[in-house]
């Protein structure tokens, strides 16, 4: 495993990749299919994988599948930090987050717990429990019912060791700029908006410098390339290619909700991987809108 600050710099240092979690004819995960699509990600450079998470329907697997789908990360990219999407309530998550350690993760995506908005001190209490119940590094992701505010994550990160990072998916760049400057290098800070190069200008002016991308997933070369010029500051080949790709891709992600995972797992499919279908409550792409995918993907080839 690696140690908790040890991941939060080699999270720091590049992008990440959110894994489609594959499905056979039967609807159970297809770790073969997994294993080969990883294998084929390894070429390009991130600084880790969140497996299991938003964009790997962490939403449908029981914990055991999370646990198999870790597992089968780590022995198919060894070298690399797996970082596992885990959340629910309290308990369930805490058990999650131990099954995942000892699948060999090195951290966890501590997603919304199920339903209910919870006050700032009971949201503190779930974070703090889980921390306590596994070695690994964990990331809080703020996003729709659970968002944690500056004052209660800068107290969790003054009393959980392992707390390395925060994650947003809200928007709410006041709150994220609030908990850059008040956390400063404590924390790791991602990008977690759906397609995030969209934001990724607007987050590095509040303090996030990397961020999970999910259409690394089919087209790597051009998430890589962003990327570089993301980071470099290049704004004018960001903007060149968030003209191209992105929001053309971003239309048809928009056109059905829940399309921001299903046009993913298209993608993945359309580059020749066996995928399966997404799971209820979640609806794949229309061909049509498969076919407009194909022919975004062969621009960028």
């Amino acid at each position: 495993m690696i140690p908790p600050t040890e991941l939060r710099d080699i999270i720091r240092s590049g992008l990440l990749s959110f894994p489609v979690t594959p499905f056979d004819a039967d609807n159970a995960f297809n770790a073969s299919a997994f294993s080969a699509h990883l294998e084929w990600l390894s070429a390009h450079p991130v600084a880790g994988l969140i497996v299991a998470g938003g964009t790997g329907e962490l939403f449908s697997l029981t914990p055991a599948e999370v646990v198999e789908v870790t597992r089968t990360a780590k022995a198919a990219q060894p070298n690399a930090p797996i970082i596992a999407g885990c959340g629910y309530g309290t308990k369930l998550a805490c058990e999650m987050a131990q099954g995942i350690e000892a699948a060999g993760g090195d951290g966890i995506l501590l997603l919304p717990h199920y339903l209910i908005h919870g006050p700032q001190d009971g949201l503190a209490a779930h974070v703090s429990a889980v921390c306590r119940s596994t070695r690994m590094g964990v990331i809080v992701y703020n996003r729709d019912n659970s968002r944690i505010s500056a004052e209660t994550l800068a107290r969790l990160a003054a009393d959980c060791p392992n707390l390395i990072g925060f994650k947003d998916g809200t928007g709410d760049i006041d709150t994220v700029r609030r908990i850059t400057i008040e956390n400063g290098d404590r924390l790791a800070y991602i990008g977690g908006m759906p397609t995030h190069e969209l934001f990724a200008q607007a987050y590095r002016g509040a303090g996030v410098d990397t961020y999970s991308s999910a259409v690394f997933n089919f087209v790597p070369e051009t998430a890589v390339a962003f990327f570089k010029a993301f980071s470099a500051r290049d704004d004018a080949t960001c903007a060149r290619m968030l003209q191209d790709f992105y929001y053309p891709f971003a239309r048809i992600r928009d056109s059905k909700t829940g399309y921001a995972v299903s046009a993913i797992k298209a993608g993945v499919a359309l580059r020749g991987f066996a995928t399966g279908s997404v799971r209820s409550p979640l609806t794949d792409l229309t061909e049509e809108e498969r076919a407009m995918m194909a022919d975004l993907i062969a621009g960028r080839r």
